[in-house]
């Protein structure tokens, strides 16, 4: 499976913020917004990585990650020229993901939940291995995976109608009146049909290539699924100042608690196997003067 990090936009919500620097640079506490979903497809254990971005950031994420050696990751980039809508880009990624199977991540997406990378790993497994669902009509196999989440506000998300088996019986997108109170979290696990089905799709009115009609897609199939992020779970999305300022003080308010880093990607590489000691310390040594980079190196003292 490859990752695609969807890190583009205008970001218009956060002006004038944005105005010189895209929202997924912006700071979510003690790190920048964008490591939160690429330390979501680290913990899937995906280690090839694109980061989608717009022509006048892409060189940012290139000086902030490299190539992703010092993770031990493959990070590569590609320029989305318009924002024409998050299904573009599967299409910009098609080079890319070649014959594999896919997670897309939006860039201003936050999860964290006990058991996250079990969740994670099984659905990964679900995709790649094409195990089969039981469906009320028979077997069939599970296409695509979205990650829903409860929300008290359903009427501004893309909500699902889940059936006990995990298939999803419906899709709206901001529903008048809603079937349920599950939204559709901004991360896809898709096999590699995704691809195509978003490169024959019309744009919507708004004039835009949309994700819900590629999982639309994968629903009239019969071949969609959904895996609930239930109690404990948080999912933020990071769109506007006041969901910024949630997001930060969530993250300080775990951190300094529990005295753990959330989406420290240099220790999950690290767990993973991904980099060693001494590739951790040279991160450290980096980063010294930051309580993040404190913390790097307080994992070699334990």
């Amino acid at each position: 499976m490859k990752g695609i990090i969807l890190a583009g936009g205008s970001g218009t919500r956060l002006y004038p913020s944005t105005l010189s620097l895209c929202k997924q640079l912006l700071p979510i506490y003690d790190k920048p917004m964008i490591y939160y979903p690429l330390s979501v497809l680290m913990l899937a254990h995906i280690r090839e990585i694109l980061i989608i971005s717009t022509p006048r950031d892409i060189s940012r994420f290139k000086e902030l990650f490299k190539n992703g050696e010092w993770l031990g990751i493959r990070i590569e980039y590609c320029v989305q020229e318009k924002p024409d809508g998050l299904a573009q880009g599967l299409i910009l990624a098609d080079k890319f993901v070649g014959n594999d199977t896919i997670a897309l991540i939006l860039g201003d997406n936050i999860f964290y939940g006990q058991g996250f990378t079990h969740i994670l790993l099984t659905s990964k497994d679900e995709i790649q291995n094409d195990k089969n669902i039981y469906l009320h009509n028979g077997e069939v196999d599970c296409g695509a995976i979205l990650f829903s989440y409860r929300v008290n506000n359903p009427h501004s998300f893309g909500v699902l109608e889940i059936g006990n088996d995990g298939k999803v019986l419906g899709l709206e997108e901001k529903p008048t009146n809603p079937k349920s109170n599950y939204a559709a979290t901004g991360l896809y696990f898709y096999d590699n049909n995704a691809i195509d089905i978003a490169k024959n799709l019309k744009p919507s009115p708004r004039g835009e290539l949309e994700i819900t009609d590629v999982n639309i897609a994968y629903l009239k199939q019969n071949r969609l699924k959904a895996k609930n992020l239930g109690r404990g779970f948080a999912w933020l999305d990071t769109g506007t100042y006041d969901s910024l300022l949630e997001a930060g003080t969530f993250v300080q308010t775990l951190e300094l608690r529990q005295g753990y880093k959330v989406a420290c990607i240099e220790e999950i590489a690290f767990n993973n196997g991904w980099i060693d000691e001494s590739c951790l310390m040279q991160r450290a040594n980096l980063l010294e003067n930051s309580g993040y980079g404190k913390y790097i190196k307080s994992l070699l003292e334990k």
